[in-house]
């Protein structure tokens, strides 16, 4: 069993408090919607899951999609912000590790964010589609800015190879979730030690100049 599945089991919450039982409420719907996407998530799950009633979901959300809105801020937030703090510092190699590695420590036992964030589910004319897709465009600038400071100058900095090169950037850290979804039991840190010996493998070179996770 994994560990979202033990974390999907009902709870009593009588007399807890609202925002202990709001952060509860939003746990179990992001598993749901991050399973199944907006479009199949079913808030009677999200109901059972948390250990309350279908009503009490509408009293505090008001609705199905504020619920989903509500999880979708929380995962978006969390996402850009981490990426925001990892930009700091040099263009160099090290910048895409730091990144990973502020991905990595963001999703930690929360991989549905990511989902979330990146719902196929949602249809271009969903009122929660542009929400969705202004924290994809702020994730995907910060590697698009990323990846163009670290080839300026080099012989790659024809606008199509960096459109290339960050293409190859987005595949990279999807398939690197994805993975991880596969594999739940890894830590954000073993996700970065297996990335840094994966890197210092494929590029041993820029792997001896670049800060290592900590």
């Amino acid at each position: 069993m994994s560990k979202q599945e033990r974390g999907a089991r009902p709870v009593g919450t009588k007399g807890m408090p609202r925002m202990e039982r709001e952060r509860l409420i939003l746990d179990a719907a992001a598993q749901e919607f991050a399973a199944k996407g907006y479009a199949r998530g079913a808030t009677a799950v999200v109901a059972s899951r948390a250990g309350i009633t279908k009503p009490l979901i509408y009293e505090y959300f008001g609705s199905r999609d504020g619920l989903y809105m509500a999880c979708l801020d929380r995962a978006g937030s969390r996402l850009v912000a981490a990426v925001e703090s990892s930009q700091r510092g040099p263009a160099d190699s090290g910048r895409a590790e730091r990144t990973l590695v502020a991905i990595f420590r963001a999703l930690e036992s929360r991989l549905e964010d990511w989902e979330l964030v990146y719902d196929s589910t949602l249809t271009a004319d969903s009122d929660l589609y542009p929400a969705a897709s202004a924290y994809r465009r702020d994730l995907n600038r910060m590697g698009a800015v990323g990846v163009a400071e670290f080839l300026a100058g080099s012989l790659a900095d024809d606008p199509l190879d960096i459109d290339l090169v960050t293409h190859f950037w987005y595949g990279i850290v999807s398939s690197s979730v994805a993975w991880w979804r596969h594999h739940p039991d890894q830590t954000a840190h073993e996700m970065a030690l297996r990335f840094q010996r994966i890197f210092s493998a494929l590029h041993p070179r820029q792997m001896q100049q670049s800060d290592r996770p900590a």
